[in-house]
């Protein structure tokens, strides 16, 4: 019994001191990547990264082997100045020689040749005053008749401003000014005052909203687009709102199509959408309700609020990827294998690297994925499922393994159809702006405002989206809503001919 009671009491302590053991690591692990966050490169350097297009298939499992790399000198080239557009007005200003004959024989010089350079001028904004001057006309005729006196008087053209000195490209300029670039109203306000113009913060605030509630309707048809489109991205992010009881409200994203209106061969028929929805909460409801019985294909992260949707979704490798990453910083010298699950990785996207340099088609996409990509997740899987045995949970590679493993089913799912993307790295750069954004204003004052950002956000985001220029884009809805507000079709940016191409 005393034998018993000792071997007990051993195996207790040793059970206490693996714990112990275990959370020291993992504490460790926790310190060395807050250190990594605060103090490290902000972009991710895997030492790796050479091997990224000549990785050997075998042997993948020798996981502390490492070899040592070779460096080869490369002659950085000088970087060439690209030429200034053709499409900028040229004013030419010719240099004529002091001398028109020669200073050794007094013969006439004859030109056989020119130098040409070219300098870029800057011209300020200009910025004009439109009058609009209306007669007052009476008959004098009717007068001496006796008529009652009818004044004539051309009407006011049509505008979605009315009894104010705002106008189309106004209000346009302020919002691309502010959700293009960034710029807080106080600086816009600053600009216009170099200008000769005094307009207060606060007008210019009143003028982003009233543009925003024209616009809503141009959003929520866009949305009607959206929810047609087969395979949709979604991302949040948290915003503050002084205005409201809750110390953090959410600003949602969903879009479609590419980043620009230059689409790929397997997303031709795609429209290219992004649009915002800020909501009190990161409550799955709220995608729900947004996406309104959508049953298409949803790229998302591992936010289980996803789930509240009536979509199939998508998981993100390059998610999956941070976390083996994060692993990677606080284990320095790769225990646990963390480079075997990074090259298994960096063979799912160098697949589809060359998808992409080949510009493959759905379905020449969805037959290299069901050969090439799924026999690597296949052996990922393998290793995953070996690992997860023989780590601690909560060390950075544990947390790595667990939410690959947890995700699994979603991140399959990419090489189900030639459509869908290997990550949600749409979603993410799509709400990207708004971030950037977020960073010169800090939180916004109402939710009213929050609203307003959302829409004039979505219209912005579209429009760079399908390769039009944002400020151009909402002069032309404003202009047209005035006179036919109904025809909302015509407003899509994938309808709209002639309007200035972005940069």
């Amino acid at each position: 019994m005393m034998n018993a009671a000792l071997v007990s009491e051993r195996d207790e302590v040793a059970a206490e001191r693996d714990e112990f053991k275990h959370r020291y690591y993992q504490v460790l692990e926790e310190l060395r990547l807050a250190r990594h966050h605060r103090f490290g490169a902000s972009s991710e350097v895997d030492t790796g990264q050479g091997e990224l297009f000549n990785i050997e298939d075998e042997p993948i499992e020798a996981e502390s082997t490492t070899e040592p790399s070779s460096e080869t000198g490369k002659t950085r080239r000088k970087p060439k100045r690209q030429p200034l557009s053709k499409d900028l007005p040229r004013v030419v200003i010719h240099h004529e020689p002091e001398e028109t004959h020669c200073p050794d024989c007094g013969d006439e010089l004859h030109t056989i040749g020119e130098d040409i350079s070219e300098k870029l001028i800057f011209i300020p904004a200009k910025v004009e005053v439109e009058q609009h001057v209306r007669p007052r006309c009476v008959c004098r005729h009717c007068e001496q008749q006796g008529e009652p006196t009818v004044v004539h008087q051309a009407s006011m053209p049509a505008t979605v401003f009315p009894k104010s000195f705002a106008t189309p490209s106004l209000v346009a300029q302020i919002i691309a000014m502010k959700f293009q670039y960034g710029l807080p109203l106080t600086r816009i306000a600053s600009l216009f005052g170099d200008w000769g113009i005094d307009i207060s913060r606060r007008t210019l605030a009143d003028w982003g909203v009233q543009g925003s509630e024209i616009l809503e309707c141009v959003w929520t048809h866009l949305r009607s687009h959206l929810l047609k489109e087969s395979a949709l991205n979604a991302d949040e992010t948290p915003v503050k709102v002084v205005g409201s009881d809750r110390s953090k409200t959410y600003m949602w994203v969903y879009c479609s199509g590419t980043d620009g209106p230059e689409s790929p061969l397997y997303n031709e028929n795609t429209h290219n959408i992004v649009l915002y929805d800020h909501q009190m909460c990161r409550s799955g409801h709220h995608a729900s309700n947004f996406l309104d019985g959508y049953k298409g294909y949803l790229h998302v992260d591992g936010y289980k609020g996803y789930q509240d949707t009536d979509a199939i979704l998508v998981g993100c490798w390059a998610h999956a990827r941070r976390k083996f990453i994060d692993a990677q910083k606080v284990q320095g010298n790769d225990e646990g294998g963390v480079r075997v699950a990074l090259t298994h990785i960096k063979k799912l996207y160098r697949t589809e690297a060359l998808l992409k340099e080949r510009n493959s088609s759905a379905t020449e996409r969805y037959n290299e994925r069901q050969t090439s990509s799924k026999a690597e997740l296949k052996k990922f899987k393998k290793w995953l499922d070996k690992t997860v045995l023989r780590i601690p949970k909560q060390s950075a590679l544990g947390k790595a393994v667990h939410y690959t493993l947890g995700q699994w089913d979603k991140l399959m799912r990419y090489i189900d159809d030639g459509r869908l993307s290997i990550d949600n790295n749409r979603g993410e750069r799509a709400i990207r702006p708004f971030v950037v954004g977020r960073k010169a204003w800090l939180f916004t004052k109402s939710e009213r405002g929050a609203r307003s950002s959302c829409i004039l956000y979505s219209l912005v985001e579209t429009a760079k989206a399908n390769g039009l220029v944002p400020a151009e884009y909402l002069t032309h809805c404003f202009e047209r809503l005035a006179v036919e507000p109904d025809n909302l079709e015509a407003l899509m940016p994938w309808n709209i001919k002639g309007l200035k191409p972005i940069k």
